[in-house]
This record gives structure tokens, sequence and C-alpha cells, in this order.
């Protein structure tokens, strides 16, 4: 692919082959953050343009908040993979997806730099404010992609992010004792759980009982907003910061 002319204004541009037309002429509707998960940040950003890796974002953004453009806003990249939000499945053709450079897990969760998180939110304000992004569409790989992904990570600062007008979140309700559940339960509370998940956009199947699935949905939610600990099983501190998170979101107030 040929040089483009960024969407935005402050990215260098490095072109990545991995694209493709967005299925229905659908305009991107959500921002999808990612961790690069890989050693290095300038081997990372060479897979995304390699065309035998098959996968691309739209933006990476290295360790020291510099933001390359890989695939023009108007086009697929291919970052989700197999993924899900709100009952669609083709999460690629309504994101715009961005690699942070970071090796993840593997490497034992390195914190993110300031520069950045700095990167990530001028970048979010201004995707969002160009595609009127809703707040509640800015997500993680691991909120679409349960169970198979997990990044941007526990560590990743949602809070940081909401504080500078990025992002859904209510402050996690302290950790404490009380009833809980977890994977062998089965019952009305359960499927009362699962609704309120698949209310708020997860992938999950409203059968009543505390599956694998199941307990991996609930574990991605932690991650993203209750990361103090990510343990799948659906405590008090769990089931009401997601009915806070309910209740904060404009079409429920």
């Amino acid at each position: 692919m040929s040089l483009f002319i960024p969407d935005f204004r402050g990215a260098r541009v490095r072109p990545s082959p991995n694209h493709g037309e967005r299925a229905g002429g659908r305009l991107p509707d959500m921002i999808l953050l990612h961790y690069t998960g890989m050693p290095s940040e300038e081997g990372a950003l060479e897979w995304l343009c390699r065309p035998e890796s098959q996968v691309s974002s739209h933006y990476f953004i290295h360790e020291d908040g510099r933001i390359v453009q890989l695939v023009p806003e108007s086009r697929r990249a291919w970052h989700a993979g197999k993924s899900c939000w709100a009952g669609e499945s083709d999460v690629n053709s309504m994101s715009i997806g961005i690699e942070i450079a970071n090796p993840g897990h593997p490497a034992g969760l390195p914190p993110f730099t300031d520069e950045q998180i700095e990167a990530v939110v001028e970048l979010c304000r201004d995707c969002g404010k160009r595609w009127s992004i809703a707040p509640e569409r800015v997500l993680a790989h691991s909120d679409v992609a349960p169970v198979r992904k997990v990044d941007p990570g526990e560590n990743f600062p949602w809070e940081r992010l909401h504080a500078a007008g990025v992002g859904h979140w209510v402050a996690p309700v302290p950790i404490s004792g009380g009833r809980f559940f977890q994977k062998g339960d089965c019952g009305r509370p359960v499927e009362a759980l699962q609704s309120m998940l698949s209310l708020y956009g997860y992938d999950i199947e409203i059968s009543g009982q505390y599956s694998e699935p199941t307990e991996g949905v609930v574990a991605a939610f932690q991650r993203h907003f209750r990361p103090e600990r990510v343990d799948g099983v659906a405590d008090s501190s769990t089931i009401e910061t997601l009915h806070r998170l309910l209740a904060a979101l404009p079409k429920y107030t």
C-alpha cells in the first residue's frame, strides 16, 4: 500500500498491506485498545506491516509516545480477530484499532509509559470527536474477545483515561465479604448476572449456568473495571460495580 495522508495530524505513516473494506459501508463507532505482547516494539511494528502476518491496526503507539498510522481509518484493519460486542461479531468493521507497544503478560505486565498514555488520550479524543464515538465504546481487546485475549491487561490505567475524558468508568466497589458466584453455580441469580453483562455489551449466553465461558467474561470485566482482583468469581464488588456502570450509561439515566 502506498503512503496516505494520516487521519490524526500528529501521526507518522507506515502503511500496512493488511486491510480491507468495512462491511456494508460501516463507519467506525468503537475504539479498541491492545498491547502488542511482543518483546520488541520495532519487531511488533514490523509484524503488523508484513503481509504474511495477516494482522494490522490503524495506529501503533511507541513507548516514547510517537504515533504511527498503519491503515486509514476508512479501511477495515485486522486487529480484533474472532470477537463480539453488543451482538455484533464483525468488530473490525466497526472499530478503530490502537496497538500500544508493551510486552504484556508474558513479561510480567510492565507499566505503560506516561508518554504512551498521553498519546492514547490525545488520539482517542481526536478519533472520538471525528467519529462521534460514545465513551462506553472505548474498549479493551479482552472485552470483545474474553478468554481468548487479555490485553491491554489489568494494569492499563482506564481510570486515568476516564479522568482525561476518554472511556466509561466508575470507581470500583471495594472488595469485601458476602455472597459470590463461581464456576459450577446455577440458578436465577447467575442468569441475572449474565443478563447484566450482556446488557453492557459482553458476548455471553444467558443460561443460568456459571460455566467456564461465564467465568471468562467475568474475568474480562474485572480486568477492565475491577482490576484489583481478576479471578472470574462474581463477588459483591464485581456485581455492584457492574450495576453502577449500567446505571451510568446515558441510555439508562
